[in-house]
């Protein structure tokens, strides 16, 4: 059945135990995931789809299996397809009790086999989470300071909006950073700001990333070159790229939905699109289609799971994967 977010604070996990958040609000969901662990008490065990096809009969006896002092289980399938249907039901058919599952995936359409499995089922719960809109991540960036009592402009709270790149996770980390800092202090300076949401180490990742999405592959080899980009950094980057990709899709989205212009969509995105960064962006969107895009999001998906089994190789998986996609022809 479908629930609205701020519904599943009134589920009944001992009826209702079964979930599916989709959608690309990856923020958001980490705060009901968190908030349904806290509420519940269980062990929280996290899992990506692939994992789980790697070795069926493993995954199916891991949570069947259990000791007589160990702790209820709330089991995060993250990263989850249309494949996932197939284990969803074998869970059903065994009738476990004593967990909690949720099935974390992207965007899904009415169409999805997936969706409409959950939706139609009163026993399954279905719930969207849809992008954060610049309004909404300015009144999560308000309430924070309030709730800390710290006085800031609103330009200050324009500055940390726009610096999260309309991701809630991108938000909650730089306010995270900012609380380190202002410890008990009662006013916050522009300029403090400034220097502790540069990103100053990060900002040759953006520059790595843009360069690999406008398919300017002699700039995005003199990056590679003049950075030292570590095995530590992979993760940043591959997240990076997931973010600014999924800038494009929503850019490309409301193109072909409302049959505006390129100019119109990059002035009408939320957050802001910084002003030197316009240009940039604008040849990226005329590089990809909606399709490649939908692609590319894929691929991204697949090579952060990559990434994440070879970790002592991860920089050299990803700087070929973004030279491939540097070099490619989109359709």
């Amino acid at each position: 059945m479908i629930k609205k977010n701020y519904e599943l604070d009134k589920i009944d996990f001992k009826k209702n135990n079964i979930l599916l958040f989709y959608g690309i609000n990856e923020g958001l969901k980490n705060e009901y995931i968190k908030n349904i662990v806290k509420k519940t008490s269980y062990t929280r065990v996290n899992y990506f789809e692939a994992e789980i096809f790697d070795d069926l009969n493993v995954f199916f006896e891991s949570i069947i299996t259990k000791s007589f002092f160990e702790n209820k289980k709330i089991l995060i399938i993250k990263k989850s397809t249309e494949k996932i249907k197939s284990v969803i039901e074998t869970i059903i058919e065994k009738k476990l009790e004593d967990i909690i599952v949720i099935i974390d995936s992207d965007e899904l359409t009415k169409k999805s086999k997936l969706r409409v499995f959950f939706e139609k089922d009163e026993e399954l719960i279905c719930s969207a989470f849809y992008a954060d809109d610049y309004q909404s991540l300015s009144k999560i960036t308000e309430k924070f300071f309030v709730q800390k009592n710290i006085s800031v402009s609103r330009d200050i709270i324009n500055l940390i909006v726009e610096r999260a790149n309309g991701s809630r996770m991108h938000l909650n980390y730089e306010l995270n950073k900012i609380e380190n800092f202002a410890l008990n202090e009662k006013k916050i300076d522009y300029s403090d700001i400034q220097k502790l949401t540069n990103l100053g180490s990060n900002y040759n990742i953006s520059e790595l990333v843009d360069q690999c999405l406008a398919k300017n592959k002699n700039k995005l080899i003199k990056i590679i070159n003049e950075n030292n980009f570590s095995n530590d950094e992979t993760i940043i980057i591959i997240r990076t790229f997931l973010t600014k990709t999924k800038r494009l899709y929503l850019i490309r989205k409301e193109i072909d939905k409302k049959k505006i212009d390129l100019e119109k969509a990059i002035s009408n995105f939320k957050p802001p699109i910084f002003w030197k960064d316009k240009n940039l962006v604008k040849t990226q969107i005329k590089l990809w289609s909606k399709e490649s895009i939908q692609n590319l999001l894929v691929e991204i998906t697949d090579t952060e799971l990559l990434i994440k089994k070879n970790i002592n190789n991860s920089i050299n998986i990803l700087l070929n994967f973004m030279h491939s996609q540097s070099s490619s022809v989109s359709n």
